[in-house]
């Protein structure tokens, strides 16, 4: 999800439901110890719950990270073990780690000792030709034995070489089962499904043996998908009833960005698929695409683009069953 669940998507995220666990986009340990530490950490209070999830091998500087995490507010570190990307493979990290168990073990537990907060991790169920189950839990023993506090597993296996990220996430079958056998196997370490839930009809019948779901690009396209989650996963009153109602709860925060500078572009490319499948949506996603971008663009961006939208807010309370999610139900 880099460059998708940052912190703008996040804010928005949270006026569809206040409670799922959302997770920031995957920020390297290089980043934070060389880069602008605070463009990588900053985030707004409304979020939490929020997790950091965090790219890299070495455990010292994986700890270090992990404390300005801590120290920001986060609520969760998370060590991704799971992207197959070439740019993330050339810095030894992401899904090859997969291939060295001990050190990611060694991560966990530096992790741990830095901070107070929960440290997971986010896999595969396996990389290349190290695809068997026998693998997958010998990898699960050593990042449990080190303390980790869940573990989330994207149920498809990685090619490293042949296929790329987008590949990566269609072309190798799901195993679900794997997931389920796993948690048998390991009945008291929590245990999050990752990969092809695209509705919260599955997202129920998983955390009947899970701990957790995780869905990321399916939200990120359609996100009204949140809207119903509070209800259906938390036994609380949604926050929202129409998707117009969360763009308007939305608005104060783009007036707050837009007057710190930020361009509205970088709020409003993570709106375009609010109204999905809706009469309009495509004159929605077209206005914002044409105009947001222009220098001094504004609020009436968004109140144009809407204006062109064609609903029923019965019709969209129907869709709060329809595919996309991208946050952890745990």
């Amino acid at each position: 999800m880099m460059d998708w669940t940052d912190r703008h998507f996040r804010y928005f995220a949270r006026r569809l439901s206040r409670h799922t666990l959302l997770y920031t986009e995957m920020v390297t340990t290089g980043a934070l110890i060389h880069g602008d530490r605070a463009r990588f950490l900053r985030y707004d209070p409304a979020e939490h719950p929020v997790a950091l999830q965090l790219g890299g091998s070495d455990p010292a500087e994986l700890a270090r990270c992990a404390r300005m995490g801590a120290d920001w507010g986060y609520d969760e570190i998370n060590l991704n073990v799971g992207c197959p990307s070439d740019r993330v493979q050339n810095g030894r990290f992401g899904a090859c780690l997969m291939a060295e168990p001990a050190l990611v073990a060694d991560c966990v537990a530096a992790m741990k000792a830095a901070v107070a907060i929960p440290v997971t991790v986010k896999s595969r169920i396996g990389i290349d030709d190290r695809d068997s189950y026998e693998e997958l839990v010998a990898f699960t023993e050593q990042v449990a034995a080190a303390g980790c506090d869940a573990l989330i597993v994207h149920a498809r296996k990685a090619w490293l070489q042949g296929l790329s990220p987008r590949e990566n996430r269609e072309v190798p079958p799901l195993r679900w089962d794997w997931v389920l056998a796993l948690k048998q196997q390991f009945p008291t370490l929590p245990m999050v499904l990752n990969g092809g839930v695209t509705r919260l009809e599955q997202v129920e019948q998983r955390l009947a043996s899970l701990d957790g779901v995780m869905i990321g690009r399916e939200a990120y396209q359609n996100p009204w998908l949140l809207a119903d989650a509070d209800r259906r996963l938390f036994g609380t009153a949604n926050p929202v009833s129409t998707p117009q109602q969360a763009l308007a709860a939305f608005l104060p925060y783009v007036e707050r960005q837009l007057a710190e500078g930020v361009p509205l572009a970088s709020m409003t490319r993570h709106l375009l698929g609010l109204f999905h499948a809706c009469p309009g949506a495509k004159a929605w996603r077209r206005t914002l695409s044409e105009q947001a971008h222009r220098p001094g663009a504004g609020i009436e961006v968004l109140t144009t683009a809407v204006s062109q939208v064609r609903s029923r807010a019965s019709g969209f309370a129907d869709r709060a069953s329809s595919p996309g999610w991208a946050a952890g139900a745990r």
